[in-house]
């Protein structure tokens, strides 16, 4: 499977359009800015913050007010839109801890096609009434995603399915990426993305689109201590499956990645710094408290790098957080 090029990003943007939202960015500001007085002509509205932990003016990409819930949307989209009328008849199956699963339920109901989804059991009772709230049939199977996502393969083989992978596949890539290209767009001039990482989509999507538009910017992953699937892949060199995993944030949760998205995250990424699940809670909370944005832990994940101080902003002079979904998983 091929790195997307910029064609195919702007392809899966051009066919994703009608189904998902152009997600705003607020930028966030020490002091005594006043609220609303950003870049009135881009839409970009300022938040003011009285908050030591933020350590300069932040750019804060909400994908979290995206269709869904989660960026999850534009990968699926992506996907189920290019799949020939013969494949839509028959079906689609995938497997998720929670946000994908969500994603391909509605791309499923756009084009009418058949949905089955697979969640491992942790997966919450509201994300699944959720997901069949679109129309689709949701199974349980195991404890993580992967055991779902065997189970999910097994289930599309039997029975002559696609099975719509949520990193793993250059179409969801593209999907992804396209939040990229969308804020640099709306901020030409941001010069770092901060980028949660569970199975590694978003980050090679916004890894490549980036590079391609930007190649001076910088993109640093973050992923949970109890769930380094990346981190430790890139020391070792290859893709590396984790014995276990031990986080609350069960969408940043695979115990393995994949070679498509490792070989993509090697060439791009700065680095991959870890965050523990109470600093993600953190971050979530203040999301909620100064920005009135309900943001799950893995939606916290970028943002809890920054306010922690693991993410080492550099010289950068635009950084931008991507908030990735929306949840309440962090306020229990």
């Amino acid at each position: 499977m091929s790195v997307p090029s910029l064609a195919r990003f702007e392809e899966a943007r051009s066919r994703i359009a009608r189904h998902v939202l152009a997600t705003p960015i607020v930028r966030l500001r020490r002091g005594r800015a006043p609220a609303g007085a950003g870049d009135v002509a881009r839409g970009i509205g300022d938040v003011p913050v009285a908050e030591d932990r933020l350590p300069r003016d932040l750019l804060l990409k909400l994908e979290s007010l995206q269709v869904t819930g989660s960026f999850k949307a534009r990968g699926a989209l992506s996907r189920v839109l290019s799949l020939s009328p013969e494949a839509l008849q028959r079906g689609i199956v995938t497997a998720s801890g929670g946000n994908h699963g969500l994603a391909v339920a509605y791309a499923g109901h756009v084009v009418g096609a058949p949905t089955t989804v697979y969640l491992p059991e942790r997966t919450t009772a509201e994300k699944a009434a959720r997901i069949e709230r679109w129309g689709a049939r949701v199974h349980r199977a195991g404890a993580v995603w992967d055991d779902a996502h065997a189970a999910a393969l097994e289930h599309a083989a039997r029975d002559g399915l696609t099975y719509v992978h949520p990193f793993a596949d250059p179409d969801v890539v593209a999907g992804q990426g396209t939040v990229a290209l969308e804020a640099l767009e709306q901020i030409p001039e941001v010069d770092l993305f901060i980028v949660a990482i569970g199975g590694g989509g978003l980050a090679a999507g916004v890894a490549s689109a980036v590079k391609r538009k930007r190649p001076e910017a910088r993109i640093i992953g973050v992923e949970p201590v109890g769930a380094p699937t990346l981190f430790e892949s890139l020391r070792a060199g290859h893709v590396v499956e984790l014995p276990e995993v031990r986080t609350a944030a069960g969408t940043l949760a695979p115990r393995r990645s994949d070679p498509y998205v490792f070989d993509i995250l090697k060439e791009t990424l700065s680095t991959i710094v870890l965050v523990t699940d109470d600093e993600m809670r953190a971050a979530a909370r203040f999301l909620l408290t100064e920005v009135g944005i309900g943001a799950e832990l893995s939606g916290a994940a970028a943002l809890s790098a920054v306010l922690s101080n693991k993410a080492d902003l550099g010289g950068a002079k635009h950084p931008c957080v991507l908030v990735c979904g929306a949840g309440s998983d962090a306020l229990g």
